[in-house]
């Protein structure tokens, strides 16, 4: 080879080069504004520049609920794209102050997981994207444009170690003096949305509705007075331990408890008849992400069949569970693990949500002082 040839390669090269880094930014931009996978000339072409991201960032996923380690696990392997999962135990509200402060940073989160109100407070910071499923979900559970979309979800419950308690099979049950100490809220129900529903559930419980929540604000003060309320937010160390032997959370999380303690203790779930009060967490891009394409392509993997059986798997109800029922494509077994739930499921509405937060807001101190 000549001097002269070489040159010439290592100008072809430095070429090649320049175009791929230029093709590569192109990428980019589509990708910062595609609002679905055609945007990008279909799946191959989404996947195709999210491997070329290599990296996406998380946050508030614990790798316990709802099955998030294997979604995290299983996106990771399959696409080859790095998961950076930060502050797995943070709220919806840590989701969006850490996309404010890290806002044009590579650590910012690329996508959020949130809780609907939080969501319905920040549409300015999402990207509108619609995923390959759409039309399997219900309008009501998705914004009409793809700022934000319902995810997965369940019942609040009543979780419980049937070596210390006995088996309660109402909320009734829970004023029993054989409860004394030992019941357990999940969050504060003026901020955390498995608190917020459990004091609704509660509500239904006691004749009160989604329009109603002051029964349940009732309960949680008797069980004040009664010495039952235990004011420590529970956690799978509390539950192992015995310092919360009653936990009133999302059906998903205390059925996640029960096969996690197999051996180590016995623990139950309970979904009261007549008070079955449900919820799914949505999700959204960051529209500042700095790895969009990864961002797109993970929400179509939540989605797809395989994401939605696996949050099933975690005892998750996927918010696709009927259209999958309906094509032979939901994971039979799976949906026969889930708590039976004896009555017509009630979930409220946004505004519904607000008022009766707002209620909370106002009251609940007072109550369980």
């Amino acid at each position: 080879m000549t001097e002269t040839t070489k040159r010439h390669g290592l100008l072809a090269g430095a070429a090649l080069l320049a175009a791929m880094l230029g093709a590569g930014s192109a990428l980019a931009a589509d990708a910062n504004t595609a609002t679905s996978a055609a945007d990008l000339g279909g799946m191959e072409g989404l996947v195709a520049a999210a491997k070329a991201e290599g990296e996406l960032n998380v946050i508030a996923l614990p790798p316990d609920w709802a099955n998030y380690g294997k979604m995290i696990e299983t996106f990771a392997a399959k696409y080859g794209i790095k998961v950076n999962s930060a502050q797995p135990d943070a709220s919806s509200q840590d989701e969006i102050n850490a996309a404010k402060q890290l806002a044009g940073q590579d650590r910012a989160p690329d996508v959020f997981d949130l809780g609907t109100n939080v969501a319905l407070q920040n549409t300015d910071l999402f990207a509108p994207y619609k995923v390959a499923t759409w039309a399997d979900i219900p309008d009501a559970l998705k914004d009409p444009e793809g700022a934000w979309v319902s995810d997965y979800g369940g019942y609040s419950s009543i979780g419980y170690d049937a070596g210390k308690v006995p088996t309660p099979t109402s909320m009734a049950d829970l004023l029993k003096p054989e409860y004394k100490g030992k019941v357990a809220l999940n969050g504060n129900p003026t901020q955390a949305s498995a608190g917020f529903h459990g004091v609704m559930m509660a509500a239904l419980a006691n004749g009160g509705s989604a329009d109603d929540i002051k029964p349940g604000l009732e309960f949680f003060k008797q069980l004040t007075e009664a010495g039952n309320f235990l004011p420590v937010d529970p956690t799978p160390a509390t539950i192992e331990s015995g310092q919360t032997p009653v936990v009133i959370d999302w059906e998903y999380l205390n059925v996640g408890q029960g096969d996690k303690l197999k051996g180590k203790l016995d623990w139950g779930t309970v979904v009261p008849e007549g008070a079955v009060v449900g919820a799914y967490y949505v999700q959204a891009i960051n529209k500042d992400a700095p790895h969009p394409a990864a961002a797109r392509l993970w929400q179509e993997f939540l989605f797809s069949d395989e994401g939605q059986n696996i949050w099933l798997q975690g005892y998750a109800r996927p918010v696709r569970f009927d259209a999958m029922s309906k094509a032979g494509t939901i994971d039979a077994a799976a949906a026969k693990n889930l708590p039976e739930a004896k009555g017509t499921p009630v979930f409220l509405t946004q505004e519904q949500i607000k008022t009766q937060q707002d209620y909370l807001l106002e009251n609940w101190e007072d109550a369980v002082e």
